[in-house]
């Protein structure tokens, strides 16, 4: 089974499929990707987004029409409003995070690129990310996109997954085995 049948088969992958094929009809793939950036990088910094998103109280009106006035609000180009118009009246509104995931997936496929997946435990800047970019590179010997995280308890260094392999040089996993490596 390649990836993009992979991606298929979930929720959120249908969403994002058939989002990545209306961009790729409209020759709008980048544009939608810097939308779906935008929104992610909203909703890492938002609480009240998150909790919207994820809030079974509301109903599918009243998280329609919330949704619409944040993609207004942020400047996301007309397919990414449309299908978080149709995840809103779906209800799937916390399937956001993941069609972010799949629809990147899908279009560094088709870019040609491999994803990588890299978590931090500070934010990096952009001449890291590029550096970063070169360095895999470099291992892999294709381009590769990246995926950020933070996450403050691997302490320092970088925890990267490109598919199945994953490399950990994070200060918490080196300390991890220095304590078994003691205990004999």
């Amino acid at each position: 089974m390649d990836q993009s049948s992979g991606i298929r088969a979930s929720l959120a992958g249908r969403y994002a499929t058939a989002l990545f094929a209306l961009a790729q009809e409209n020759n709008s793939i980048d544009a939608v990707q810097d939308s779906l950036t935008t929104l992610s990088a909203a909703l890492a910094e938002s609480e009240d987004l998150k909790e919207l998103t994820n809030s079974p109280v509301l109903t599918r009106d009243d998280a329609g029409k919330a949704i619409a006035a944040i993609a207004a609000k942020l400047g996301l180009e007309k397919l990414t409003t449309n299908i978080l118009g149709v995840l809103a009246a779906n209800r799937r509104l916390d399937q956001i995070p993941a069609v972010i995931h799949a629809f990147s997936t899908l279009a560094s496929s088709y870019r040609g690129e491999i994803t990588a997946e890299v978590t931090s435990a500070h934010p990096l800047d952009d001449k890291q990310i590029e550096a970063l970019k070169a360095q895999l590179k470099k291992r892999v010997g294709s381009d590769v996109s990246v995926s950020t995280a933070v996450d403050p308890s691997i302490l320092g260094g970088l925890v990267v997954k490109i598919g199945s392999q994953m490399i950990d040089s994070s200060i918490k996993t080196r300390l991890n085995t220095l304590s078994q490596a003691m205990k004999g």
